[in-house]
């Protein structure tokens, strides 16, 4: 299970966009988080992936808390969650290929011996082409290089995948497309999943449950 208790986070130490939020994704579940732009969801969901220190609560990860934050954070936890952001120009090195850009986690925790096969793998799994893989990020579409981001957070093969309003700048075809890869992964895996977004109807359609921001916040007033 990954639980996040009682959280409050932000990036001004006296102005934190979420105060005091619980929330739990069991194992193997889907959970989706609901809630209008700038609410503090895109927030929680970097603090339960270990992107985030937060300013008080903790993060559990399957009976364990978390031990430190982004690269500080032991490698056994920092690899168990792939994560995929809304906008992929500002998560990729737009100095790498996107072959490149999908095996950077495997080079960067000394498994380059298995980069070829996995990045082919993914690369059929998610719709990229091997002349596709060949270019940097400027010469693909946002779609495109959205592939490639979710054929990254998988490559480590996480327990846990946190998605960051990961369609929003897609089109439905593409979505689809990711979502069915995403949840592909899930069933031969069994990883977990948070997912948030304003998107009510895929949440619903995607997610085991869904939890709204409104709800997350009536649960902490007195």
């Amino acid at each position: 299970m990954l639980e996040l208790r009682g959280v409050t986070a932000g990036y001004a130490p006296r102005e934190p966009v979420v105060r005091d939020v619980s929330l739990t994704v069991g194992d193997g579940e889907a959970v989706g988080l609901l809630g209008p732009s700038g609410c503090g969801k895109s927030t929680l969901a970097r603090v339960a992936a270990l992107l985030h220190r937060p300013v008080a609560g903790t993060v559990v990860i399957d009976g364990e808390p978390a031990r430190g934050w982004r690269h500080r954070a032991p490698r056994a936890q920092r690899t168990a969650f792939g994560v995929v952001f809304q906008q992929p120009r500002q998560s990729a090195d737009p100095r790498l290929r996107l072959d490149d850009l999908i095996a950077e986690p495997l080079r960067a925790t000394g498994r380059r011996g298995e980069a070829a096969e996995r990045v082919a793998a993914l690369a059929a799994a998610v719709g990229l082409s091997g002349e596709l893989l060949a270019r940097r990020p400027h010469e693909v579409s946002d779609g495109q290089l959205q592939r490639a981001c979710v054929a990254r957070a998988l490559v480590l093969r996480p327990r846990w995948l946190v998605c960051d309003e990961m369609t929003a700048m897609l089109d439905a075809s593409t979505t689809a497309a990711l979502v069915a890869v995403v949840e592909a992964y899930r069933r031969e895996s069994g990883a977990g999943l948070l997912t948030v977004g304003h998107d009510a109807v895929l949440l619903e359609r995607w997610c085991d449950r869904t939890v709204r921001w409104a709800d997350l916040a009536a649960e902490r007033r007195p």
